[in-house]
């Protein structure tokens, strides 16, 4: 094995009971197994999705370290590792490893991998996260990450970012099509950048008028305010639009938007919410589309931040260092826009 210096026990912040708060706790140190990698933290995003881990959704056993928004410099290999070596800069997001055998990952569709595994969430293996010191990550499933970015904005691409620019450059949408984005939060600040360096005429959907500022800001054309406005019947009026992103959960203004599509139009749900009821006449009737995204695997990490340096897209974000872990878990959904831990 290859490593750097590294404690016997490092500190992180887990789940130990169902709905119960974060709880420090030290860590032994383990060495990574073959096609594993030790990572030594530098910021953790912290994600709505963390609340499964916290309420036990999905069973993963306790406690349970949450956190798949990673970046840091690699601790430790196993060998025969010939991807990564010891001060690496690398990410990791939502997606924690594929089997490779499966049709999906045999089409090179890693996202949709059958037996995926996940970083700090419940699935297949229990992986703990980044709310820590240090994580062990999987070395297919991390992706290189510049030196000339900050940490702290980074790590939110592995999953907001990753998300609304993966999604987007999926659809069937071409520039200059008009792409509304419902929301202008953690994912929809930078859907509203991203759509626009994609050469899209961006809408900004919100339920007041206390974001058109901020919104115009981030490169929206259009602000329609849903306090003054029907804003279905004012897409309409434009044509409608190509494609809806939907990255705020709010099931009863997403269920509005259907009637504000083009012929053609995507809905796409991005944020993870209740039921949703749509009617299915106006889907037949202009052949609209219900679409849905996971993210991302490594190298759709990796074009993600590119495009982001190319285009000067900023994720904005709120820091916390590692001892505030439950309170930037608290501020999940109230920071500006996204909330960082930062060891």
């Amino acid at each position: 094995m290859s490593s750097a210096d590294h404690p016997e026990t490092y500190k992180a912040f887990a789940f130990t009971e169902k709905g119960g708060q974060l709880q420090e706790m030290q860590v032994e140190w383990k060495d990574p197994k073959p096609g594993e990698i030790v990572v030594r933290i530098l910021a953790c995003g912290v994600c709505a999705s963390d609340e499964v881990v916290k309420w036990q959704e999905m069973l993963t056993g306790l406690p349970r370290i949450p956190g798949h928004e990673i970046v840091g410099v690699v601790a430790a290999v196993a060998p025969p590792e010939s991807l990564w070596k010891v001060g690496d800069r690398v990410g990791a997001g939502w997606h924690g490893g594929h089997c490779s055998v499966c049709d999906s990952c045999r089409s090179g569709d890693f996202i949709c991998c059958e037996k995926a595994d996940a970083n700090g969430e419940p699935y297949c293996i229990f992986r703990d996260g980044g709310y820590a010191e240090y994580v062990t990550l999987r070395s297919e499933a991390c992706a290189r990450i510049p030196e000339d970015i900050d940490p702290a904005e980074a790590a939110p691409l592995l999953c907001a970012g990753i998300t609304v620019f993966n999604s987007l450059r999926n659809m069937t949408s071409k520039p200059p099509d008009y792409v509304a984005v419902q929301g202008i939060g953690g994912l929809g600040h930078l859907a509203i950048q991203f759509a626009r360096a994609m050469g899209y005429r961006v809408i900004a959907l919100s339920s007041s008028s206390s974001k058109e500022k901020l919104a115009r800001e981030l490169g929206a054309h259009i602000y329609l305010d849903g306090s003054k406005v029907n804003q279905a019947e004012e897409l309409q009026k434009l044509g409608g639009a190509r494609v809806i992103m939907c990255t705020a959960p709010n099931p009863k203004v997403i269920e509005t938007l259907v009637s504000g599509l083009s012929v053609n139009g995507e809905l796409l749900l991005l944020a993870l919410c209740d039921e949703i009821k749509i009617a299915p006449t106006p889907l037949i009737v202009k052949r609209l589309s219900i679409r849905g995204w996971p993210s991302g695997a490594a190298k759709d990490d990796e074009e993600t931040i590119a495009f982001v340096q190319a285009q000067g897209i900023q994720c904005m974000v709120e820091r916390f260092p590692l001892e505030k872990a439950q309170e930037a878990y608290d501020h999940r959904s109230s920071a500006k826009f996204r909330a960082v831990i930062v060891p």
